[in-house]
């Protein structure tokens, strides 16, 4: 076994790097880059049961340290994802995790019900969080209630491990982390996009029509690390950590607070080869910093709680 294998429910990762979902599409772009078997995982597109064509433009918006989006889910829905965008990944030694939105409990039920169909979808993103549907994802995401539900509902009929993706957009996300605990979810991704607005001084107007967005990049990771580190001293079952990652000490980091894998998000429209650079990179920081391996790691971070 390598020193960079996680072993995860559902996921054997070669070592703990995938791109984020919402950054990396279904892979197309990227694969005209480098070899997609090379990273850990892929977490793919938004998926939801009918095609979606997502927010009106602008929708995304520059910072000083990251970028605001309103996409809204865009994606070409469930039938199409399966005809076309899963088998086309078959290709790749790498396994995938679909993420999986709606507008309503019976939404996510179907989706999740035939996705885990592709015999390259090994697990499930329940997408409680996005900030920019008018219906559904984040209004899932801030009750606690709703969140077991929903989560019970989709393990109800999932075929591969279910892991729920939390918003950062509450007062306390550690009540909505344990909820979904309960309600049977093998596994928590944080943190989503946090809710921000931009304005445009000519036209005293907010510049995304969608009026506010999810902002990411480097600018959230202390409250990436800051949540991580919380959710991990509340539940059992492992996190997939992302939210800010542009180098192979914020992989670390994002370790040392509790997580067990990494996604790397914004990063990816900057450096196309960010993925495979810190795969890359890893064992020599390890190196530097006496870590034996990550799963050594983990388990450390696990008995210091």
């Amino acid at each position: 076994m390598s020193r960079l294998n996680v072993s995860l429910p559902g996921l054997d990762l070669k070592n703990p790097i995938m791109p984020a979902s919402g950054c990396f599409g279904f892979g197309d772009e990227y694969s005209k880059y480098y070899d997609l078997s090379l990273l850990g995982a892929i977490m793919v597109k938004a998926t939801t049961i009918t095609m979606r064509y997502g927010n009106p433009t602008p929708r995304v918006a520059e910072t000083p340290s990251g970028m605001l989006n309103a996409i809204g889910l865009q994606n070409p829905g469930l039938e199409e994802v399966m005809r076309n965008q899963l088998p086309a990944l078959e290709k790749w030694d790498v396994p995938i995790i679909a993420n999986v939105a709606g507008s309503s409990v019976e939404d996510y039920v179907r989706v999740c019900e035939k996705i885990g169909d592709a015999p390259n979808v090994k697990a499930i993103e329940l997408n409680i969080s996005c900030p920019n549907v008018k219906e559904g994802g984040i209004a899932f995401g801030t009750s606690a209630g709703i969140a077991k539900e929903l989560t019970m509902a989709a393990k109800s009929v999932a075929k591969v491990p279910v892991y729920v993706k939390l918003s950062p957009n509450v007062t306390s996300i550690v009540p909505i982390a344990k909820a979904v605990e309960a309600g049977g979810a093998d596994g928590i991704t944080m943190i989503n996009t946090l809710l921000g607005m931009r304005l445009d001084l000519k036209t005293r107007q907010p510049i995304l029509a969608n009026g506010t967005g999810g902002l990411s990049g480097p600018g959230i990771k202390p409250v990436a690390i800051r949540m991580i580190h919380e959710v991990s001293r509340a539940v059992d079952i492992p996190i997939i950590g992302m939210g800010g990652v542009v180098t192979v000490d914020d992989v670390l980091e994002m370790f040392l607070a509790g997580a067990s894998a990494v996604a790397v998000g914004t990063m990816n429209f900057t450096d196309p080869f960010i993925c495979p650079t810190l795969i890359d990179e890893l064992p020599k920081r390890m190196d530097e910093l006496g870590i034996e391996s990550l799963e050594t790691l983990i388990r450390e971070v696990r008995e210091a709680r």
